[in-house]
C-alpha cells in the first residue's frame, strides 16, 4: 500500500452513528442487511452492510458502528446506500463490525 499524507486522511469523513433499523436484502448478490443510521447532527443514513455471518437483526438494533460518511450515494440493486459501515475482514471475508467501546454522541468523527 502507498503511503498518505495527513490531508489524505482528513478527507474521510468518518463518524460514529446508532443502527435504528435492520432490513432483508434479498436483491443484492451477496448476503446483506439494510440499514437505517443515525448520525445525529447530520442526519439519518442507509447503508447495505454484508454482516450478516455474525450479525442478526435484533442484535443490530441500537448497536454503535463506525461509518465513512462522505462518499457519494452508491446504487446497489433498488437500494442507495449513503455510507460504509466499517468493519474488520476475517481471513474467511467475513465482517467484525468497528463501533466505540462505550456509548458516545451519534455522529462523533473519528480521529
Amino acid at each position: 500500500m502507498p503511503t498518505i499524507e495527513w490531508s489524505d486522511f482528513e478527507k474521510i469523513d468518518i463518524r460514529v452513528g446508532t443502527i435504528l433499523e435492520v432490513n432483508e436484502f434479498p436483491k443484492a448478490k451477496r448476503p446483506a442487511w439494510q440499514l437505517t443510521i443515525d448520525f445525529g447532527e447530520i442526519g439519518i443514513k442507509r447503508s447495505s452492510a454484508q454482516i450478516t455471518d455474525f450479525y442478526g437483526k435484533e442484535e443490530l438494533i441500537g448497536r454503535q458502528v463506525m461509518a465513512v460518511v462522505n462518499f457519494p450515494p452508491k446504487q446497489i440493486a433498488n437500494f442507495f446506500s449513503e455510507c460504509l459501515v466499517l468493519g474488520v475482514y476475517t481471513d474467511k471475508k467475513e465482517v467484525v463490525l468497528i463501533g466505540p467501546d462505550r456509548k458516545v454522541t451519534n455522529g462523533w468523527k473519528l480521529g
